[in-house]
C-alpha cells in the first residue's frame, strides 16, 4: 500500500481555513479549495513509486484487480476529494454517458482545442458525485416545485420577476421550470443585472429563507445565476450526511467542507455564478427539468462496522467507518482498489498511520487490517 501526497487546488472560492485546520497545518490566507486524492491526469496522488496514475499504468491488474480492469479498463474511475466551499461554487450539471460520448465525439470532429475556453466535453466519461458534508454544508440540489418557486419569487415583490411567476403558474411542471430557466439565462445582461440587484435587495431585507440567495448574489453580483439558484432546492446536511448528484441535475454547493468522490471527467455545462463559458442551448438539452425532494443520503450500517452511502452507478463506492475507542483491528482486504480517507483521530492501516486528511492507496488484494481510533472514509468500486 502507499501512503498519498496529495495535490491542493487553490479555486477562488475555496476556504481558507478548513482544510489546513483538518490538516492541523497553518493557513496561508489563500483559499484552499480541492484536495484531489487519486489518479486523475490533472493532479495525481504521489507515492514513493511516482505519481500514481503512472503506478497504475505499470500494472493495471495488480494495483486495481482483473475484475475492475474489465469493467473499467486499466484506470482508477473515481476521485476523492477534500472540498472547502468558502464561496458558492457555480451552478452546473453533468450529462449522462451517452451524452459525454456523443458531445466528446462532436467538439473532436469539429477541432474543438480541448484547452478552449468555451469547450464543454473534455472527455467522453459522466461525471456522477457524491458529497459527505464533515461539518454543516450549505447546497443547492434539484428543482422545486413550480409553484413553490412562484411564491418565493413573489414573496421578493420585485415587479421584473412578475413573468416568471407566470409562467411557473401557466404551464405543467417540465415547461414550466424548462421554460423559466431559458427566459432567465436568455434575459438582456442589463435588465437582467437590475432584476438580480433589486431581488437582492429585498432577500437582504427579508431573510430567513431568503439568506442563502442573498449570500450567493454577494459573491455574484448581478449574475443571472442567482435568480436561477431560487428556482433549486436549498438543502443543509448534517456532519454524516450526503447528497449523490446525478446527470441532469442542476446543483451548486455553497459553504462548508465534505468528503466527495466522483466518476473520473471534468465535464460541466453552467448556469451561472460563474465567470466561465455558458452554452445555453447546451445546457438546456442536458438538464432535467424535475421537481424533486432533494435526497438526502445517512450511511447504512453493515457488518464489522461500515457505514455505506448506497449510489446506483458502480464507479465507486464510499463508506464511512466510526472506530470507537479499544475496537478490534478490522480486516479491510478487497478484490478491489481502495483509497482510505482519516478525518479525525488516528487510524493505522497495515503499517501506515493516518492523522486527518492523510489517505492511503490500498491495490487490489492486498492484505490490510485497521485499527486505531478514529474515523476515515473508504473509497472503491463496484467490480
Amino acid at each position: 500500500m502507499y501512503r498519498l501526497t496529495n495535490t491542493v487546488r487553490p479555486y477562488a472560492w475555496g476556504s481558507t481555513t478548513a482544510i489546513p485546520h483538518l490538516l492541523g497545518t497553518e493557513a496561508t490566507g489563500e483559499p484552499q479549495a480541492e484536495m484531489w486524492m487519486g489518479a486523475h491526469p490533472g493532479a495525481p496522488s504521489r507515492t514513493e513509486r511516482g505519481p500514481l496514475d503512472e503506478v497504475i499504468a505499470a500494472d493495471p491488474a495488480g494495483q486495481l484487480g482483473e475484475a475492475a480492469v474489465r469493467k473499467f479498463g486499466p484506470r482508477l474511475p473515481f476521485l476523492l476529494k477534500l472540498l472547502a466551499a468558502g464561496a458558492p461554487l457555480s451552478l452546473q450539471v453533468h450529462p449522462d454517458l451517452q451524452q459525454a460520448k456523443d458531445g466528446f465525439a462532436r467538439e473532436e470532429a469539429a477541432g474543438v482545442p480541448i484547452t478552449a475556453a468555451h469547450r464543454n466535453y473534455k472527455d467522453a466519461n459522466h461525471k456522477p458525485e457524491l458529497i459527505c458534508a464533515l461539518t454543516d454544508f450549505d447546497g443547492l440540489c434539484g428543482f422545486r416545485a413550480p409553484e413553490e418557486a412562484a411564491r418565493l419569487l413573489e414573496d421578493l415583490g420585485v415587479d421584473s420577476l412578475k413573468p416568471y411567476v407566470d409562467l411557473l403558474r401557466a404551464h405543467p411542471d417540465e415547461a414550466a421550470l424548462r421554460e423559466v430557466l431559458t427566459a432567465v439565462l436568455s434575459a438582456d445582461r442589463d435588465e437582467m443585472a437590475r432584476t438580480v440587484a433589486d431581488a437582492t435587495a429585498a432577500a437582504q431585507r427579508i431573510g430567513g429563507a431568503y439568506e442563502p440567495y442573498a449570500g450567493i448574489a454577494h459573491h455574484y453580483p448581478g449574475d443571472p445565476g442567482v435568480i436561477a439558484a431560487m428556482l433549486l432546492n436549498h438543502v443543509r446536511l448534517q456532519p454524516g450526511e450526503a447528497l449523490f448528484l446525478g446527470a441532469g441535475v442542476p446543483h451548486a454547493y455553497l459553504n462548508g467542507l465534505g468528503v466527495e468522490i466522483m466518476a473520473n471527467s471534468d465535464n460541466v455545462l453552467r448556469c451561472g455564478l460563474t465567470p466561465k463559458h455558458v452554452d445555453v442551448p447546451e445546457l438546456l438539452r442536458i438538464v432535467r427539468f424535475e421537481a424533486t425532494e432533494p435526497g438526502v443520503l445517512r450511511p447504512e450500517a453493515s457488518p464489522g462496522g461500515e457505514e455505506v452511502y448506497d449510489t446506483p452507478i458502480d464507479e465507486f463506492r464510499l463508506s464511512r467507518y466510526v472506530r470507537p475507542e479499544g475496537a478490534p483491528a478490522h480486516d479491510l482486504t478487497a478484490a478491489t482498489p481502495q483509497i482510505l480517507l482519516c478525518t479525525a483521530g488516528s487510524v493505522r492501516a497495515g503499517e501506515l498511520d493516518l492523522a486527518p486528511g492523510q489517505s492511503a492507496f490500498i491495490p487490489a488484494d492486498e492484505k490490510v487490517q485497521v485499527s486505531g481510533d478514529g474515523t476515515f472514509f473508504r473509497a472503491t468500486v463496484v467490480a
